[in-house]
């Protein structure tokens, strides 16, 4: 979608980078740390720095204690995080429990373990079906993956959804596999870390980045958090995968650990909530139907009062005769012919979320 809004000139509400610039902070210390010639391979499981800067902010974030020796490994962006778990943890023969619709790397990396993805429903708006989630348990069951704040569907699962989620995976004796990187974009409700539940710190892999959180997704810089004897077996993985994660930008992301103050994060997940309630009002003016997240910076969209074509189609020409790319929702199923919905995402300037509310009344009103 991105190839197709470069080629039409459309505006690209379809992939998830900002459009904005990172801190000051974060990108000088990138620059400083170059300049100081940190340009060699880091450990291979990420530089100490960070490491320690991690520990000290999911201390002071969740009140969580994690060893930078022995729990943490930094990768390659969470995606390459997200891979490295699941090649050290899941066997051929085993099944993991995925919420659909799913982002779209989890259901191929349980594939290329040999593993079966096991698809459970996430309701839009709705609370989450434990009943139904615990029917996909099963004597095979390895690992369930988590992801909260939601990428397509912007849900963030709350106390009671989480703590039937950690009783399942505790009577079946699963993993938790997190994705958090989403984690300080939230706007109703909290972000709770599974692993903070009784009975959940020695079976969870919480996995997240600095991509989204600093405006950085290029830069590539994931982490892993999981119990020594799981870290072992992931580090390996991560070893033979990438080596290791860019040396000097490891060090700016700890400045940016260290220096930015807690009201940064606040004020980014205001500055998104405003983003949010543009994009949303507009795409109501303009005909379609929606929910508003409860976290991340996506909307799904209901375009069946403009369209009657499938999810693809209907992107299509949203680009062509709009100027305003999205992500069919397909693309995050297992089923594409269920889907009647496009994905936006809002992560850009209050400018051009605004000059794209004009663009689709416009295209509403044709």
């Amino acid at each position: 979608m991105t190839r197709l809004a470069n080629e039409h000139g459309a505006l690209n509400l379809a992939q998830g980078f900002p459009n904005f610039p990172a801190p000051d902070l974060i990108k000088e210390a990138a620059i400083a740390a170059i300049r100081a010639d940190v340009n060699q391979y880091a450990i291979t499981w990420g530089s100490k720095r960070l490491r320690e800067a991690l520990s000290r902010k999911m201390q002071a974030c969740y009140g969580m204690s994690v060893d930078p020796d022995t729990e943490i490994t930094v990768t390659c962006g969470a995606t390459e995080a997200m891979a490295a778990v699941l090649l050290a943890l899941v066997d051929p023969g085993d099944e993991v429990v995925v919420f659909e619709p799913w982002y779209e790397n989890y259901g191929p990396d349980a594939v290329l373990c040999g593993a079966r993805p096991i698809t459970v429903p996430l309701p839009i708006g709705e609370p989450l079906d434990l009943d139904r989630l615990a029917r996909a348990f099963g004597p095979n069951t390895r690992a369930i993956i988590l992801n909260t704040p939601n990428n397509p569907t912007g849900k963030v699962f709350d106390a009671e959804e989480l703590a039937g989620i950690a009783a399942l995976c505790q009577k079946h004796d699963v993993l938790a596999i997190t994705d958090e990187i989403y984690e300080h974009i939230v706007y109703e409700g909290s972000h709770i870390p599974i692993a903070t539940l009784p009975g959940m710190r020695e079976r969870t892999i919480t996995i997240s980045g600095a991509s989204k959180t600093y405006a950085i997704t290029g830069w590539r810089i994931g982490t892993i958090l999981a119990p020594p004897p799981l870290t072992a077996a992931i580090r390996k993985v991560h070893d033979f995968l990438t080596v290791g994660a860019p040396a000097p930008l490891q060090e700016a992301v700890a400045t940016a650990m260290d220096e930015l103050p807690r009201q940064y994060y606040a004020d980014m997940a205001e500055a998104y909530r405003r983003r949010r309630d543009l994009l949303c009002g507009a795409l109501v003016r303009a005909g379609f139907r929606l929910q508003p997240p409860q976290g991340a910076y996506y909307v799904l969209a209901d375009y069946s009062e403009l369209g009657h074509e499938d999810d693809v189609a209907f992107a299509t020409r949203l680009v062509k005769e709009a100027g305003v790319a999205t992500v069919p929702l397909s693309s995050f199923l297992s089923d594409p012919a269920a889907s009647r919905m496009v994905r936006f995402a809002f992560c850009k300037t209050e400018p051009l979320l605004e000059e794209a509310a004009q663009r689709l009344l416009a295209f509403s009103t044709r």
